[in-house]
């Protein structure tokens, strides 16, 4: 049975796999130098910037990554007719958005977490913020957000499925599908989860080593 699913069935989910790495590798990616960049902005000596990078983070983090799907494929081709995006690009753009605003939490945390006596001291020494950031503040606060980055990315790849009701064909909406033509719903979406452990497990196995590393 399982023989005959795999040479009829599993190529396909096989393909939507390497779909949701590429999903999430990309919009992974983005949504780093999204975050990065408002973390930076929500701890500046700048009010204005800390005023609106603090609103997009509320505001992105204040909504369900479906409705920012909802909205990115529907609601910006309704109001911009000029855009017409591709679902694939969509999906990127809007998982971007949505992790971008997590991300910069979590690099805002980890500026915080540096003891204050590195900038303190820095400054004594002369160097300004842009200095003390890019010598001193930074490269500790990094390294404190590679743990929780790690965890984000998980929960990424499942948040990946919620593209599938836009019609991009990830590994869920790749089950789906093969599910309705093979009528074996378990069966395939046990080969699904077993394939999400597959994904997820090594990005979990890179954190620990990493806590490891660090301790």
């Amino acid at each position: 049975m399982l023989d005959d699913f795999g040479a009829d069935n599993l190529p396909p989910l096989l393909e939507g796999a390497v779909l949701t790495v590429f999903l999430v590798t990309t919009s992974g990616f983005l949504g780093t130098v999204i975050g990065l960049v408002l973390g930076l902005a929500r701890t500046a000596p700048s009010r204005v910037a800390r005023i609106l990078s603090g609103a997009y983070i509320s505001l992105i983090r204040g909504q369900p990554v479906l409705i920012i799907l909802f909205f990115a494929y529907f609601v910006v081709p309704l109001m911009f007719p000029a855009i017409s995006l591709p679902r694939g690009v969509t999906a990127i753009a809007g998982l971007s958005i949505y992790a971008g605003a997590y991300i910069a939490e979590i690099v805002r945390g980890s500026l915080l977490a540096v003891p204050s006596g590195q900038s303190e001291a820095a400054e004594a020494l002369g160097m300004g913020y842009a200095l003390t950031l890019r010598h001193v503040v930074l490269p500790q606060a990094l390294r404190i957000a590679v743990p929780p980055g790690i965890g984000f990315l998980v929960a990424l790849v499942k948040a990946t499925s919620l593209t599938s009701v836009i019609g991009y064909v990830e590994l869920t909406r790749a089950g789906r599908i093969t599910s309705t033509i093979n009528q074996e719903p378990i069966l395939t979406f046990l080969i699904v989860a077993a394939l999400y452990f597959a994904i997820c497990y090594p990005i979990s196995l890179v954190g620990r080593w990493y806590e490891r590393r660090l301790a």
